[in-house]
This record gives structure tokens, C-alpha cells and sequence, in this order.
């Protein structure tokens, strides 16, 4: 067999071809370069165990690169994580523990989802920036019981990704020594050489971002790799970025450093050429690797469960000389305690005055930074317009790693992939700002939140026409609709204090969704019919005199205006429910009973009333309803001037209702 090593290295190559070829889909170019990378970091430098694949103490590894999933499922089997050869065999298959692109929660060992190029790095970050938190919390001198690294491994495309640029823009500032990315360069994208469309120097570039930066010539050379990585290691300043020079499609004669190598199976011939040239017992055989094999990787994890065993030690000793910081451990690192918070006066409370719901929000970050210690947070550079910082929490640094406050700069598609490796990472709770109208630049990070069943909070201020004299290109339309389409996301516009702490309740109790609060720049009245029924998504927040013959239905700023057009309409002898809508997807989620009481479907004559677009309100007003909304972008204004433009006026709405009724 030779070389036990380089046997181990090839049996990954070999199962991973095997699983593309048997599923007749896949990505084996990846697997094929890149396995040395990953024997050589999983085996020798990377602290994991597969019989606890969520020891709180493991080195991170994400694979950014996720189209070379196959690699990852074979690593995860070699190494004792639970995935068995039949696991193997169902790659891409419906309802297997190996799809096409790795998932998380889906299959023990994988660390993110990453699919989009790019996001696993900024994924890595926020790990990163999690690990560094929490080591200053609570690590003591003799007890360093946060003490890991991340990993990353990605390729030319994940370079080209303009995220990559903004999260590792963000890492060298904040020299996050703990991170070591790995660069499977091999200059080959889906249509061809990367010379088509890349030829910056890379190393430069992350050495202007403030990188460490090293390179391996050759990517096959498993002693050259792990002293790269034990530099980077040894590198307490700076982050570090090991360029490894490999070969796409590496052992296979008809595909090796070919584009065709990318995404497409080997075939039957090339797989067996392949299995042949790297002296494979048995090439005719699928899934079939020898013995010792087995058993080389049976004694590397074991290894790395002797390291969880003296974590586990020194942990206890940690916990006995420090019973406070195991309380305070074991708070970072469970749900946050949603029947105490419901009863939790303080946290509701709040006084009459008109108030932006932005500047509500403000007040309750600063209450749940008591209440929820693992609560980190902060904003693409809009903090003061956000109301996200918090007071006297620290700003996390290079210098202060014990801060709560985090400072993205000018990055809303970094700051979501960061804040996913924060939550990933365990012990943190993030929650991310900026205008809500760049939530375009946020969602691609956004929809992988809810995809993995991420409780990250996004707080997204200036929700409407209401900017005002910005203009259109910053009064979000589309965007509410854009992000209630999206599957497991629970989107809150509150309409006053106590929708307001309704939705911050719902965001920070959430276990697997993460919450978007969609907040106003103006002021808005405390509305006397609103109560924490807000956490039910939808409610009846004033009743008709009478029995009701229309509903308006409302969210945000345009409930208390619903409200007025409800008073209106009483005077001429019409008697409306107004409904308030807080959150659709949390509604949509109570009893058909409830829905029913709250909106029965034999009152038909039915108006929204939000100042955005009025894609998605069918489903509430029906062939016999009308809405308010935004038919087309905003203009620069005052916000008063906008509302009266734009139609948002008690007199609109009451000609609506009307119109609905067929009284008009």
C-alpha cells in the first residue's frame, strides 16, 4: 500500500469520485485537488471529535467551497462522524444524509451551510469574532477553555466574491489571529482558466487587508501543508491565508487541471483510469477501501477524542474554582427564559409619549443586554441612526475582545454572513443593523439564516416612505414582501412600545428562525388597544361598534392611521374592526380558529393599509378587498408631504372601506 498517508489521502479522493459517479451529479475536481489539504488539517492540526461532533472546544472547519461537498461526506465518514458507506452511496439522493451542498442540522460534522461561494468565508469570521469573545470572557490564566481555531477552505471563486473582500477586510482589522483560510488555488472556474476573469494577485490582496500570507508550490506535499498551517498558527497578530497550489481533477489522465473536472462525473473509464494511476487496491471496485485505512482513521479519531477527554477535565477544574463563571457559561449557553421574560414588567413597560419605533427598539436592547449576557450586536456603520449600540457594553477590537459591540463598517452582505458564524458558533446571539432598504444587500446571508434555523436578529430602521427627504433610493418598497416570501423568517413591523417589545420578545426567544424588525424613522402615538397579543402576529387591536361589516388591516405606522379611518367611518354609521398585522409569518403560523376569529371570512369588504408595495395582501382582501399601498418608488419629501402624496390619509382609507362596501 506505501505511504499510510498518502493511501488515506487517495481513499478520500476515491469515495468522493465513487459518490459523484454513482449519483451521476456532482463536483469531483474539488475532492480530487484538495484532499491533501483536508487529510493534512484534519488529521495532524485540527482539534475534532466525530463521537462529539459539537464539543464546545472543536476547531471549526467550514467548507466554503461547498459544491466539494463529497470530500467533506468523506472526511466525515474516515473519521468516525456516523456517516456510513450506504450514506455515501446516496449522495444528492432525496432524504439522504449527503446532499449536493452540505447543510447544517442536516448531517453531524458540518459546520454551516455554504452553498453561494464566498458565504462559508464570512461564516468563518464570525466564528472567529465569537471564539475571541468568548475566550476574554471566560478564559483565565490557568483555564483557557475557549481555545480554538477556524478554518476555512475555499477556492477561486470564493475569492472573486465581493464578500470575501468585505469580511476579510473586517478580520485583518480586527486581527483575528485565530483564522486560518486555506485557498484551494487551481485556476480553473466552470469556464475555464481564471485568467479569463482574474488575475489580481491574491496574496497582496490579503496582505493589504492585513493577513498573514504563505504559500505551498505544491499541493500534494502533505509536510509542506502542515508546516503552513503551523505558521499560521504560530501567528498571534495577524489572521493567515495559506495559498495551496493545486491541481483540479488531480489524478485522473483525461481530466486533471480541466475545467470538465469541475462538475460533471469522471465516467466509469476515467474513474477506473483514475483509481489506477494512484495504485488503488482493487480499481475495480466502488466504495471499497482497504483495512488499514479504516484503521489509521480509527486511531486519528481517537486522538481527537483524547483531546475532548482533557478539555472535559480541565473544564471541570474551571467549573469548581469558578462557580460563577460556570453560571455565567451555562447562561451564555442556554434559551433565553421566555416564561420570565413574558412576565417581566420592566421589559414591557413604557410611557405615553409618541416615539419612533427605532428609537423603542433602542430602549430594548439596552434592557435585554441584563437579561441576555450572550446578546452581540451591532451595525453596518449606522449605529446612531439604528439605535443598536449598547451602553457602556464595550466595543470589540483588537485591543477589547470582550466588547458587545460590533462595528461592521460600510459591509451589509459581510456583516450577515458574519453574523451566521456567530450564531453558528454557539454562545452568541447576534443581532445586525441597517436600513431597511439595504436589506437587498443583506438577503443572500439572510436566506441562508433561515435555511440553517439561525436566531439572528436583524434590526432594520427607516421601514418606509417615512425617510423622506433621502428620496426613493432609500424608502423601501418591495423589500417587506421580499422577505416574507422568504420561507422561516419571521418579519415584525410594530406599530407602537409594546408591538415593539412584542417583537424583540419573539426574536430573542426564537430557537430556529431568525426575526427581522422592520422599524420607522418618524414618530409614531401609543396605541391604546395594542398588547402583547402582538406575538400571535395578528390581532383585532380596536373593535367595530357593532357588529363589524368591513376590516381594516394595518401594520407599523399605518395602524394608528387604520384607526383614524376607523373613527371616520363610525361617524357615518360603518362599523369597522381594525386589525393590526405585526407579523404575517407569525400569523400564519396560529390555528385556523384563531385566524378565523380575528379575520372571518364572511366579512369580505376588507383594506390593508401599509405604505409599501401590495404584493401579498390577496391573500387577506380577497376578490372583494382593496389596499393602500405604494404602487411605484418613493420621492424626496418631508414624510408628512410623502403620506398625503401617496394616498396614506384617513380620507383615502375611509373612500377605500367604502368603496369595498359598495357604499360610495
Amino acid at each position: 500500500m506505501g505511504n499510510i498517508d498518502t493511501t488515506c489521502v487517495n481513499a478520500i479522493r476515491v469515495l468522493s469520485a465513487d459518490a459523484v459517479q454513482k449519483a451521476n451529479s456532482g463536483h469531483p475536481g474539488l475532492p480530487l485537488g484538495a484532499a491533501p489539504i483536508a487529510y493534512e488539517l484534519w488529521a495532524h492540526h485540527m482539534k475534532h471529535n466525530g463521537k462529539n461532533p459539537n464539543w464546545a472546544n472543536r476547531d471549526r472547519f467550514i467548507l466554503s467551497a461547498g459544491h466539494g461537498s463529497a470530500m467533506l461526506y468523506s472526511l466525515l465518514h474516515l473519521f468516525g462522524y456516523g456517516l456510513t458507506i450506504d450514506d455515501l452511496k446516496d449522495f444528492r439522493q432525496d432524504g439522504s444524509l449527503t446532499p449536493g451542498h452540505p447543510e447544517y442540522r442536516h448531517t453531524q460534522g458540518v459546520e454551516a451551510t455554504t452553498g453561494p461561494l464566498g458565504a462559508g468565508m464570512g461564516m468563518a469570521v464570525g466564528m472567529a469574532i465569537a471564539e475571541a469573545h468568548l475566550a476574554a470572557v471566560f478564559n483565565k490564566p490557568e483555564f483557557p477553555i475557549v481555545d480554538h481555531y477556524t478554518f476555512v477552505l475555499g477556492g477561486d471563486g470564493c475569492m472573486m466574491e465581493g464578500i470575501s473582500s468585505e469580511v476579510f477586510s473586517l478580520a485583518g482589522t480586527l486581527s483575528l489571529d485565530k483564522l486560518i483560510v486555506l485557498y484551494d488555488s487551481n485556476n480553473i472556474s466552470i469556464e475555464g482558466d481564471t485568467d479569463l476573469a482574474f488575475t489580481e494577485d491574491v496574496e497582496q490582496r490579503m496582505a493589504a487587508f492585513g493577513f498573514q500570507t504563505l504559500t505551498v508550490e505544491d499541493g500534494t506535499d502533505l509536510a509542506a501543508i502542515g508546516k503552513a498551517i503551523e505558521a499560521a498558527k504560530a501567528d498571534k497578530e495577524r489572521p493567515s491565508f495559506i495559498t495551496i497550489k493545486t491541481k483540479i481533477g488531480f489524478g485522473c489522465p483525461a481530466k486533471a487541471g480541466k475545467a470538465s473536472a469541475h462538475g460533471e462525473p469522471l465516467g466509469e473509464e476515467n474513474l477506473r483510469a483514475l483509481k489506477e494511476n494512484l495504485g488503488w487496491e482493487n480499481p475495480a471496485e466502488s466504495f471499497s477501501v482497504p483495512a488499514a485505512v479504516y484503521e489509521h482513521y480509527d486511531t486519528l479519531a481517537a486522538e481527537g477524542a483524547a483531546l475532548e477527554e482533557k478539555w472535559n477535565e480541565l473544564f471541570a477544574a474551571y467549573c469548581a474554582k469558578y462557580p460563577e463563571k460556570k453560571a455565567l457559561w451555562d447562561a451564555y449557553h442556554a434559551p433565553v427564559d421566555a416564561a420570565a421574560l413574558l412576565e417581566d414588567a420592566a421589559f414591557w413597560a413604557h410611557d405615553d409619549k409618541p416615539a419612533a419605533t427605532r428609537a423603542l427598539s433602542g430602549k430594548m436592547i439596552q434592557r435585554l443586554k441584563d437579561i441576555v449576557p450572550q446578546l452581540i450586536g451591532g451595525s453596518a456603520d449606522l449605529g446612531p441612526s439604528n439605535k443598536t449600540v449598547m451602553a457602556d457594553a464595550g466595543d470589540f477590537s483588537r485591543t477589547d475582545r470582550a466588547g458587545r459591540n460590533l462595528h461592521f463598517g460600510v459591509r451589509e452582505l459581510g456583516m450577515a454572513a458574519i453574523a451566521n458564524g456567530l450564531a453558528l458558533h454557539g454562545g452568541i446571539l447576534p443581532y445586525v443593523a441597517t436600513f431597511f432598504v439595504f436589506s437587498d444587500y443583506m438577503k443572500p446571508m439572510l436566506r441562508l439564516a433561515a435555511l440553517m434555523g439561525l436566531p439572528v436578529v436583524y434590526v432594520l430602521t427607516h421601514d418606509s416612505i417615512g425617510v423622506g427627504e433621502d428620496g426613493p433610493t432609500h424608502e423601501p418598497i418591495e423589500q417587506l414582501a421580499m422577505l416574507r416570501a422568504t420561507p422561516n423568517v419571521h418579519v415584525f413591523r410594530p406599530a407602537d412600545a409594546t408591538e415593539t417589545a412584542a417583537a424583540w420578545y419573539s426574536a430573542v426567544t426564537s430557537k430556529d428562525t431568525p426575526t427581522v424588525l422592520t422599524l420607522t424613522r418618524q414618530n409614531l402615538p401609543q396605541l391604546a388597544g395594542s398588547s402583547k397579543e402582538a406575538l400571535k402576529g395578528g390581532y383585532i387591536i380596536s373593535e367595530a361598534q357593532g357588529t363589524p361589516q368591513g376590516i381594516l388591516l394595518a401594520t407599523g405606522s399605518e395602524v394608528s392611521l387604520a384607526l383614524e379611518a376607523q373613527e371616520e367611518l363610525a361617524k357615518d354609521g360603518i362599523a369597522v374592526r381594525v386589525v393590526s398585522l405585526p407579523s404575517v409569518d407569525v400569523f400564519e403560523q396560529q390555528s385556523d380558529e384563531y385566524k378565523e376569529s380575528v379575520l372571518p371570512k364572511a366579512i369580505r369588504a376588507r383594506v390593508a393599509v401599509e405604505a409599501a408595495s401590495d404584493f401579498g395582501w390577496a391573500r387577506y382582501t380577497g376578490l372583494d378587498g382593496a389596499t393602500v399601498t405604494m404602487q411605484g418608488f418613493g420621492a424626496s419629501a418631508p414624510a408628512g408631504v410623502l403620506f398625503k402624496k401617496f394616498g396614506f390619509t384617513k380620507e383615502h382609507v375611509v373612500a377605500a372601506m367604502k368603496q369595498a362596501l359598495g357604499t360610495t
